[in-house]
């Protein structure tokens, strides 16, 4: 079935900040977002600035730095910035909290079987340390939450989840979860990659000890700078296991050679920060602000709702992502019968419509700006297709 085109201009009011190219319709931001112009911009003057007044500037940077951390503290509801560190992705992030962690023989992780690898390898690396990781099946699962919560005892140490999951799209109770570790006394980390800039998360209503996330999906900012939050009731329990200048308490005082670690997340930060990233990053995120996340949440929802419609209509598809509004996300993953996924894939790509084979299937994953009208031409793409 062809599907039918808005009757009305449906073109998006944040068209100015995303122009991309007519013949490309964007559904990847589950993956690698296009920068908003305002981010291209802030690279380009923080670059220019760069070649022609070196670090002149260095504290108008630092400025801009505390910003974003603000920024970020604002997006999650943390207590305070200095509850955030600026890493360089997720998954060191991840393993700053696997490796901090005084780990005794016998201890258990309970998480996914269906993580994105980087929340599955490093907790697998600690089998060295005796630690056990217990993986719950999704599939099928009608209460993801109390199969997870049932595999835990007295010897579970934490629990680790992805807000959203990664391949179809699930979104998890976080808020459910955070209860059950609050009251069982159980660490709890949350890799938010798949969630925020998208959905609401707020770290202090859901009891979460651990939040990590790149910027370059959902928060529309480059690869390489990445959140880390952690609870600063347990701040000082994690063991560090990377040194520099960076993470001391007076990171500027270089001639002493007395140091303790800094009382804040920047103790987690070793060395030198990364300037152009915050940059860009804080530049995404007050497009996020302006706009607002409830906004955004329901434009996506919106786009969602579609793309779930256009699906159904579509001859031996499948849709692999949940159709419960509660479980949804920006993310949407069918499949075709009988379809070669990596060809269609590759057939999709080269026609513009930019998506990922995820999940046994084709993942579409639009944001807030992404028009109804740029939905209804990339599944009209997806008709032409003959294998």
């Amino acid at each position: 079935m062809k599907s039918k085109p808005p009757e009305q201009s449906t073109s998006s009011p944040y068209s100015e900040e995303f122009p991309l190219a007519d013949n490309i319709y964007y559904l990847n931001h589950a993956a690698v977002a296009p920068w908003p112009q305002r981010t291209a911009r802030a690279v380009s003057a923080f670059a220019q600035e760069n070649m022609t007044c070196g670090a002149q500037h260095y504290l108008k940077w630092l400025k801009r730095e505390r910003n974003l951390r603000e920024s970020l503290a604002r997006l999650l509801n943390a207590p305070s910035p200095d509850d955030i560190a600026l890493l360089k992705n997720t998954s060191e992030a991840l393993s700053v909290v696997a490796y901090g962690i005084d780990w005794q023989p016998g201890d258990n992780i309970v998480s996914y079987a269906e993580e994105f690898p980087s929340n599955r390898i490093v907790w697998e690396s600690l089998a060295s340390k005796g630690v056990e990781l217990r993986l719950v099946e999704l599939a099928d699962s009608k209460e993801p939450e109390a199969d997870l919560t049932a595999r835990c005892d007295e010897r579970t140490r934490l629990i680790t989840v992805s807000s959203v999951q990664y391949a179809r799209g699930l979104r998890i109770d976080i808020d459910k979860i955070g209860a059950f570790c609050h009251t069982n006394n159980i660490l709890f980390c949350v890799d938010a990659i798949q969630s925020l800039g998208a959905l609401p998360l707020d770290v202090q209503r859901c009891h979460a000890d651990f939040v990590m996330a790149d910027g370059h999906k959902w928060m529309l900012a480059p690869e390489g700078v990445a959140l880390f939050y952690c609870r600063a009731e347990i701040r000082e329990q994690l063991n560090l296991n990377q040194f520099g200048w960076h993470m001391v308490d007076r990171p500027g005082n270089y001639d002493t050679t007395e140091w303790q670690p800094s009382p804040t997340a920047t103790r987690f930060e070793c060395g030198s920060p990364n300037m152009m990233g915050i940059h860009a990053l804080q530049a995404s995120l007050s497009l996020i602000e302006d706009v607002g996340l409830e906004t955004i949440s329901n434009k996506i929802f919106n786009n969602v709702k579609l793309l779930v419609e256009l699906i159904d209509d579509i001859d031996r598809s499948k849709l692999l992502s949940p159709r419960e509004r509660r479980r949804q996300s920006g993310i949407v993953t069918f499949a075709i019968t009988d379809a070669d996924h990596a060809q269609l894939y590759r057939y999709l790509m080269q026609n513009g419509v930019i998506c990922a084979q995820r999940g046994g299937g084709i993942r579409f994953s639009p944001h807030f700006y992404t028009t109804a009208e740029h939905i209804h031409s990339a599944i009209d793409i997806l008709n032409n297709y003959k294998e």
